[in-house]
């Protein structure tokens, strides 16, 4: 499998539904989707991942009580986790930047232990998820 064939599939599957034109609006959804599809297929025994949904508009009051449950901004769009150590990986598309919450939550997590990166593109989100150990086989 190549990491040609799994996006084909995804712009298959969301052919008629209006996803398609989201997608090109907000090309990181487009690329995470991606991923998730390989991770689904090609995941190494015992990963666990899991998107953080911190994201989007919020009501003031809504924002209020998320925050004073723990929601804090700038978590990498995947987290996962296999034998013991945890990982964040942060993806963007070409041209895209770090916010200053992201730059600090990365930091953060580092001290505390995690493994953090940042992934331009599909390809290099594959690439870094192979050298971790978390995906089997290589998308070449």
């Amino acid at each position: 499998m190549t990491s040609r064939t799994l996006p084909a599939l995804s712009a298959l599957s969301a052919a008629g539904s209006g996803e398609k034109y989201r997608s090109r609006r907000r090309p990181e959804q487009q690329i995470q989707r991606a991923v998730l599809e390989h991770l689904k297929l090609r995941h190494a025994p015992g990963v666990y991942w899991f998107h953080v949904a911190n994201g989007g508009y919020r009501a003031p009051i809504e924002a209020k009580v998320l925050k004073s449950l723990g929601v804090t901004a700038g978590v990498p769009d995947l987290i996962l986790i296999r034998g013991g150590r945890t990982y964040g990986l942060e993806l963007k598309a070409h041209g895209g930047r770090l916010s200053p919450a992201q730059r600090t939550a990365h930091m953060l997590m580092r001290a505390a232990g995690a493994e953090v990166e940042v992934a331009v593109g599909l390809d290099a989100a594959l690439r870094q998820l192979e050298s971790w150990g978390l995906l089997r086989g290589c998308m070449t």
